[in-house]
């Protein structure tokens, strides 16, 4: 049998709980090897402004995340590559690590509406399986975007999270427990990530 190989990309700044429960249904729910969380070196639609934090430091954070979660694992195949962050370019990458392997594109709602202006989308869409995660009730469950040829969508728990939200409550001094697991929580507190006193170490 092929590796049944899930990818899933983001900034990951924080990851946060909501990004790990897309990752394990989704393993189960398409019965995948493994889901990789792949960390964006320069995830050029977000890097304008300059208020990504590291990408070292983002890696760290989803390793301390996935530790201990079987089937999850952190890839930093993008931070080795360097330069901005083409999705295309790392399936590439993964399809010439493992040889055979069927990759399984995840992508949320939105993302997959805007499929069609993601770098060589038609060429991505031939050599990847997308999988879209339905978060709300009321998505078109038929939905595909332009270019792809398999499409499965996957319906998750609805949890509102975002890593926005996350950092902001950081600034106003509120708690993000069981928003994010307590090993990145830690990582937050010690490297004072996300605050008005952030370590040196992170600028």
């Amino acid at each position: 049998m092929p590796l049944r190989l899930g990818l899933f990309g983001g900034t990951f700044d924080p990851p946060h709980m909501a990004h790990l429960v897309a990752a394990v249904h989704v393993r189960a729910a398409l019965h995948l090897d493994e889901v990789v969380l792949m960390v964006a070196n320069d995830p050029y639609q977000k890097t304008q402004d300059g208020s990504v934090t590291p990408a070292a430091v983002r890696l760290s954070m989803v390793k301390a995340a996935v530790s201990d979660i079987e089937g999850l694992r952190a890839g930093d195949d993008e931070i080795g590559r360097g330069g901005p962050t083409y999705t295309i370019d790392t399936v590439e990458q993964l399809l010439e690590k493992h040889q055979g392997a069927e990759i399984f594109l995840i992508i949320g709602e939105d993302a997959a509406r805007r499929f069609h202006t993601w770098h060589r989308y038609e060429e991505l869409g031939r050599i990847s399986n997308l999988v879209v995660v339905n978060r709300s009730t009321g998505i078109d469950q038929q939905f595909v975007p332009a270019g792809v040829e398999r499409c499965e969508h996957v319906t998750i728990p609805f949890m509102d999270i975002s890593s926005t939200d996350i950092r902001a409550r950081v600034r106003s001094g509120a708690p993000i427990d069981f928003l994010v697991r307590s090993s990145v929580r830690r990582m937050i507190e010690q490297q004072r990530l996300y605050s008005s006193t952030q370590s040196a170490s992170t600028q």
